[in-house]
């Protein structure tokens, strides 16, 4: 704890994160974790902790089919965890004791949500875990009518949980078993379109959920909101569409993948079926991802609207803005850097994936290593046949993405905090 206290923001909730991922890889190691006859390697189980805290659901073994209810509990906890920030539900421990929040304690909160200040943190700390309970709990009861048809109540009730709290999160990670996702229900449009919801305002961001509950008025609400909004409908139509031209799949399931590559990773179909072209969609609406404050990944949708603004004001000798606002030089600069770092994880990681694994088409692997980074969870199905060292360099991506790539390349630079008294 003392060592948390004396290190800068940044370092202290890249620790948290490493410290919790392997606590999850040691819970999970144990035998009351795992279903009886089966076994399961430290890289596999360091493979599902970190999946499930950096919220992403690629897996390295199938939950239902390896897991005991107390190791899928384990990993819906971490899945929990990862969504809201090890921060943030740190901060909300701290509430429900009755503790008062320090200022170091609210300044990795600033830092790990992006805030401009540390005014009013307890506060939202408060809405973002009122909102989660309200939003997953919905999502388990309309999620239960779906399943309950398929199994008994007391395992639908757990599958629903489970499901809510990983749609949410924007995890992909399924409890159904056999590596099959949510193919049995791809023509149910309930569990669709609530998976749909989940993923939506899950990846819209807290931050921008609290401004359309209090303002309800789309003129009122900042520019960043805004934005957010805007460029989030503009991918899910655009996605759609796109999605719809390239394969042979229904207007439902094109919606669906739409919503799920921005960042949650369930499926519908079998995507080691998709085109060239389909996959290749995919892999740049996961590229994109949710939006900053949410529990999504990628670069984020005010990244991409701010790098198309400022070419496009820079073609036509405009102005780079928004709504009437003008966008600051130092948010656009920010902008090109996050995302040329993003470009070049992704862009190493390929091709240390395309030496280590020969056998896989170049596609495959852009893929696995873009929903790495994009904390997404979606898979043409090679993620369980890749050698440990690939499953490594993956678990490395997935937790660069979670954190973003900003987060671990300014780790190095700034320096520790002052103590405050």
């Amino acid at each position: 704890m003392d060592l948390i206290k004396k290190v800068s923001p940044g370092r202290a909730i890249v620790l948290g994160f490493a410290m919790v991922i392997l606590l999850g890889a040691i819970l999970l190691m144990m035998p009351i974790s795992v279903n009886e006859g089966v076994s399961i390697s430290f890289i596999d189980a360091l493979f599902t902790s970190t999946s499930a805290v950096c919220v992403t659901g690629l897996i390295a073994v199938d939950t239902a089919d390896t897991f005991t209810i107390f190791g899928r509990t384990i990993i819906a906890m971490l899945i929990q965890i990862g969504g809201l920030g090890v921060t943030s539900v740190g901060v909300g421990f701290i509430i429900l004791i009755g503790r008062k929040v320090s200022i170091k304690e609210r300044t990795l909160v600033k830092e790990a949500m992006n805030l401009e200040s540390m005014k009013g943190i307890v506060k939202l700390v408060k809405s973002v875990l009122m909102m989660t309970l309200i939003f997953e709990s919905i999502g388990a009861m309309l999620s239960f009518i779906s399943f309950s048809k398929d199994y008994k109540a007391i395992d639908a009730i757990g599958i629903s949980i489970f499901h809510s709290i990983a749609a949410f999160n924007n995890s992909g990670f399924d409890i159904l078993g056999g590596l099959q996702n949510l193919i049995p229900y791809k023509n149910d449009v309930l569990l669709n379109i609530t998976t749909c919801g989940l993923i939506i305002f899950g990846g819209l961001g807290f931050l921008v959920i609290r401004e359309i509950i209090q303002k309800r008025s789309f003129k009122k609400l900042t520019l960043h909101a805004k934005i957010v909004i805007v460029t989030t409908f503009i991918l899910l139509i655009g996605g759609t569409i796109l999605l719809k031209l390239t394969e042979d799949i229904s207007w439902l399931a094109s919606f669906f993948f739409s919503t799920s590559a921005r960042t949650a990773g369930f499926s519908t179909y079998n995507l080691g079926e998709f085109t060239n072209a389909g996959l290749f969609t995919l892999v740049i609406l996961m590229f994109i991802g949710a939006s900053p404050g949410s529990t999504g990944g990628g670069i984020k949708t005010t990244t991409i609207f701010i790098l198309i603004k400022s070419l496009y004001s820079t073609s036509t000798n405009k102005y780079c803005g928004a709504f009437k606002r003008k966008i600051p030089i130092n948010i656009i600069w920010k902008a090109f850097n996050l995302a040329t770092l993003a470009i070049s994880v992704v862009c190493i990681g390929t091709f240390i994936l395309c030496i280590l694994e020969p056998d896989y088409k170049f596609i495959q692997l852009l893929f696995e290593v873009t929903s790495a980074f994009g904390t997404v969870g979606l898979s043409t199905g090679i993620t369980p046949n890749l050698i440990p060292i690939s499953k490594f360099i993956i678990i490395i991506i997935m937790f660069i993405g979670r954190l973003g790539p900003m987060t671990i390349a300014t780790i190095w630079y700034f320096r520790t905090l002052p103590d405050v008294h």
